[in-house]
């Protein structure tokens, strides 16, 4: 779970105190390295899951904090936003019943949480990027109040020097502008824990890096954003950008970002990758050490590396190293963050049976990977996996170029069984987990193509909130079968009861399909484009997509009908637009827009987020709305 409580200082002072201690740190590992203070011949597993928080409405709840008063359990925590929460299952040796015994907690420790976001009026929901996210959710009031978030975000902002642009490409295009950390929020995962001793920690590290690409594209779990179709695994494409510090310059430079895959292989030991991450990344945030590490090496006890491990926090590779302690001993241990939380708590396992057998088998098999695969091909398979999923094709050890099905099923899932039988995990155990990646594998039904096979067919029914809506509540109802993904019907879209509630703000039905002109133009371009498109409002904004005015059917009818349109041919929509418009947010109650079109007479309006032009409401959307909704009233025998 990374340190909940710390209370940063982001002065340059702490921070220069703290980086002493950081390197300090780095000393001190080097000097337990050879002191053969790390613990070895264990081998356990352990996991974190991340969900998403949902309201009646499939939408995001923000109610985190009243969740975690009403279980008091130290298992469960804060993550950055007020509607998601993490939990830590309990870490066990890799060896007999584990991975049964893994799913049975985590069904328990998720029908805990489900009993509390009941009382909260929430649901609990399992999946990598949550369908009905929207940007207004990423505000800051969503931000959980923990010191160690609010510090992150202002450091980020702070190095970046401006606000981030988003820019991912797929079926679709998203590109957004935001002016904080937390679009970071829009990923959850389900994290897997393996721990390794020192002196194989390189092989066991390099081969995490290799089967990165294939075990990614056997779970992709996150098609969507802001209801666009991106990459299978757009959280990959997210992830890297959300927390960017980069500023944006026209030199030559090549900056790492603080989330990556990393650069090379590593050679000797764990050491080379913390000392990369210190020397490539600045500290974010200093707290107080009170700990002498030196002083701990020399009475015999294990040092708890306080600066290494926050800063270790703070540099987010796909593959981390991770030191601990645990009853008074030293470990280390991988952590894989590439998985995305979902679809199901059985998939969830499977996927870390997957990744942990092959940990174990693939090392032993194929030996030192660094000399059989190079390090920019499995980078560039990792990239493909999470643009691609299972489509991916690879370029795998000694030249092979093979498709992602045909790897996993004729080469690595026999490698996995191999792993797990190693270490004498239970058959039952074995055939149960991998026969679900087999399943699922082989049948191409994995959750990202679940979810966009679900959206297809619910196309010409329905708009685009409901469309996401359905899926965020067929999600939920799937997952409570315990049905693994490939075996799930597609969504419906009269899946998603509490329609009224799906309507609640301006931003879920806003055309966000705009066409606009400038000032300059012509103003018998906006009668074309009218004409073409069958608008009754075309709105005018500036080269920065900032709202200048709009020009309405009405205005354009009123001026041919009082003797038509001075100086025409020549005209600039200037001339005749209202300038300074009536404006509302994205997140404003329909129902508020509605009362605010009768109060000013107005029959539409434009939707305006930080200054930017982002979609418009009319007249038309809500007679739309009335009409569903009238429908629905009639269909639950309801007076419409």
């Amino acid at each position: 779970m990374g340190q909940q409580d710390v209370q940063p200082d982001l002065s340059p002072e702490a921070i220069r105190k703290f980086t002493r201690h950081l390197l300090s740190d780095l000393n001190a590992l080097e000097r337990m390295l050879s002191l053969g203070m790390i613990e070895s011949g264990q081998r356990r597993i352990g996991a974190e899951q991340e969900v998403f928080l949902v309201d009646r409405a499939w939408k995001p709840a923000p109610v985190a904090l009243e969740i975690l008063e009403t279980l008091n359990d130290p298992r469960f925590t804060t993550e950055l936003a007020r509607f998601n929460l993490e939990t830590n299952l309990s870490p066990s040796p890799l060896a007999g019943g584990c991975f049964g015994a893994m799913e049975h907690e985590l069904d328990s420790l998720l029908a805990m949480l489900g009993a509390a976001a009941h009382e909260a009026h929430a649901k609990v929901v399992l999946t990598g990027i949550l369908p009905t996210l929207s940007k207004s959710d990423l505000r800051l009031d969503n931000m959980s109040p923990r010191p160690r978030y609010q510090a992150l975000n202002d450091a980020t902002c702070r190095l970046r020097g401006g606000p981030l642009h988003l820019h991912v490409e797929g079926a679709d295009e998203l590109h957004v502008e935001h002016d904080n950390v937390m679009l970071e929020a829009c990923n959850t995962s389900f994290q897997i824990h393996l721990q390794v001793s020192a002196e194989e920690f390189a092989r066991f590290y390099n081969m995490a890096q290799a089967i990165a690409a294939p075990v990614l594209a056997a779970a992709v779990n996150s098609p969507l954003l802001f209801g666009r179709r991106l990459w299978m695994e757009t959280r990959i494409a997210l992830f890297r950008q959300s927390i960017d510090t980069r500023r944006a310059s026209v030199h030559a430079r090549e900056l790492s970002p603080r989330v990556r895959f990393g650069e090379r292989w590593v050679k000797e030991s764990v050491l080379e990758v913390f000392q990369e991450d210190v020397a490539r990344f600045p500290v974010l945030m200093a707290t107080p050490v009170t700990q002498d590490s030196m002083r701990e090496i020399d009475a015999g006890r294990a040092p708890e590396l306080q600066a290494l491990r926050l800063h270790n926090s703070t540099v987010y590779t796909w593959n981390r190293a991770c030191y601990g302690i645990g009853n008074g001993h030293a470990h280390l241990r991988i952590e894989c963050r590439l998985l995305p939380a979902g679809p199901s708590v059985l998939d969830e396992v499977a996927n870390a049976a997957f990744w942990a057998g092959l940990m174990l088998g693939a090392t032993e098999e194929l030996g030192d990977i660094s000399h059989r695969l190079d390090f920019s091909d499995a980078k560039a398979n990792f990239v493909a996996a999470g643009r691609l999923g299972l489509k991916a094709g690879f370029n795998w050890i000694d030249g092979q170029m093979v498709t992602a099905p045909e790897l996993i099923l004729s080469q690595l899932l026999p490698l996995a069984r191999a792993g797990l039988e190693s270490v004498a995990v239970d058959s039952s155990d074995i055939d149960r987990y991998l026969g679900v990646i087999d399943a699922r594998v082989a049948s191409r039904r994995v959750g990202a193509s679940w979810l966009l096979e679900s959206l297809a067919a619910m196309s010409g029914k329905g708009n685009t909130a409901e469309h996401l809506a359905a899926l965020t509540a067929a999600t939920v109802a799937r997952q409570e079968t315990r049905a693994p993904v490939h075996e799930w019907p597609l969504a419906r879209l009269d899946e998603s009861a509490g329609w009224e509630e799906a309507y609640a703000r301006i931003e879920q039905f806003m055309d966000t399909d705009l066409f606009t002109v400038s000032e300059d133009e012509l103003v018998d371009r906006v009668a074309f484009v009218m004409d073409r498109k069958q608008l009754r409002h075309v709105l005018v904004e500036d080269h920065d997509h900032q709202l200048v005015g709009i020009v309405s059917y009405r205005l354009l009818i009123r001026l041919l009908a009082e003797g038509g349109i001075p100086n025409e041919g020549t005209m600039a929509v200037r001339e005749i637009m209202y300038a300074d418009p009536i404006t509302v947010p994205p997140d404003m109650p329909t129902i508020e827009a509605i009362e605010l079109m009768r109060a000013k007479r107005v029959s539409a309006l434009p939707v305006v987020s930080h200054g930017k032009l982002v979609g418009l409401v009319s007249e038309q959307s809500f007679v739309g709305v009335a009409h569903e909704l009238m429908i629905e009233r009639l269909r639950r025998g309801r007076t419409p």
